[in-house]
């Protein structure tokens, strides 16, 4: 059975709505039968801040590490069934789309399953898809902050044989190179749409 998840909050009057954001989770085989929900965006909290995780070459990387180029970050993890490969066949698809281009931009994949998602892990999964995309992990509490900080949503969840899944939002994040959140691309987003606004995120100043 497949988990959607979806949330609004109201934010501060000075503020407004930023746009919105996409919130999608799964579970088990099934998740080829799911659509991603949209919901309106938090307006006041901010999306994003300080991580300390690794790659899959067993490197420290911090937010710093990603400024200077616009970056499109993805949460998600290895032994997932269909959201997370889909979502990095398509990255994979928009950076050979982009030719030279790709360059610019940062492409980072990171693990919501700390517990089987070790840097070798990570490193054998991003085999199957553009090498340009940066896997991270980090021990559960690391993986928890950087969740947090950047608003997003896992859990655990237990499946027959005494295996477990992870239910976990589904969005791709992107960020202008200074760290600041421009908008989400939904999961399933039209695919013109989405290349829209990696384009449009390659301009921003």
């Amino acid at each position: 059975m497949l988990l959607a998840v979806a949330f609004a909050t109201a934010a501060a009057l000075a503020v407004g709505v930023m746009g919105y954001t996409f919130w999608r989770g799964h579970q088990g085989d099934k998740a080829a039968e799911a659509r991603s929900v949209a919901a309106p965006a938090l307006a006041g909290p901010k999306v994003g801040g300080p991580f300390q995780l690794v790659d899959q070459d067993g490197r420290k990387v911090t937010e710093a590490d990603l400024r200077g180029k616009p970056t499109l970050m993805f949460f998600g993890f290895t032994f997932c069934p269909e959201v997370c490969p889909t979502t990095l066949t398509e990255l994979t698809g928009w950076l050979k789309a982009l030719g030279p281009d790709a360059d610019r931009l940062n492409v980072v994949f990171v693990s919501v399953d700390p517990e089987r998602d070790t840097p070798a892990q990570l490193k054998t999964y991003l085999s199957n898809f553009d090498p340009r995309i940066r896997g991270l992990t980090g021990t559960p509490e690391q993986v928890a902050q950087a969740a947090k900080a950047y608003r997003v949503y896992y859990r655990k969840v237990p499946v027959e044989g005494g295996e477990y899944t992870m239910d976990h939002s589904s969005m791709i994040y992107l960020f202008d190179k200074d760290g600041g959140f421009i908008e989400p691309i939904g999961y399933g987003e039209a695919g013109d749409r989405a290349m829209a606004k990696v384009r449009k995120l390659l301009q921003t100043p």
